[in-house]
């Protein structure tokens, strides 16, 4: 977990100020005893997070795929090959939706805006802890090859966990 007492409260006021706006439906489903607070939620999303993310293209077709997730100073941060088409639609259009549903029980959503980022400091150390364990000390020489990263800039995040 990364986040500081500052993250931690505007997470906290992202996921009211989401669940204050959220329609009827949701609102049934997601009950307040349903809703994960944002520390639980840091501390939930520590390590990598496969996300689906859904981008627009240019003729506004949504497209979704499963990317790495990083939860790192209150944000889902992704990375992706800076050639990719996933990766001009967000440049041209930045509007984003992120999933992480590892099961039924548990669920986050994100609605946004995705944002470059620079692989440095805390967040390059986070990486480094994430995914030297999994693949190896090689891995940083893949980071230091050029993958684009960005953070999702949210308006809007749910949570919901089933006991």
């Amino acid at each position: 977990m990364h986040e500081t007492p500052d993250d931690i409260r505007a997470l906290q006021e992202l996921l009211d100020r989401s669940y204050a706006a959220a329609g009827p439906h949701l609102r049934s489903i997601t009950t307040p005893e349903r809703r994960v607070d944002a520390e639980e939620l840091a501390r939930r999303l520590t390590g990598m997070c496969l996300l689906v993310v859904a981008t627009v293209t240019a003729d506004c077709r949504p497209i979704a795929g499963p990317l790495d997730g990083v939860f790192y100073r209150g944000a889902f941060h992704f990375g992706t090959a800076a050639d990719s088409v996933r990766y001009r639609h967000l440049l041209a259009r930045p509007q984003v939706s992120a999933t992480h549903l590892p099961r039924e029980e548990f669920a986050v959503n994100v609605h946004g805006r995705a944002v470059p980022v620079e692989v440095v400091g805390g967040f390059r150390e986070t990486l480094l802890e994430v995914y030297v364990p999994r693949y190896g000390p090689e891995w940083e020489r893949f980071l230091d090859s050029g993958p684009a990263y960005m953070r999702i800039e949210a308006d809007r995040m749910f949570t919901f966990q089933m006991r």
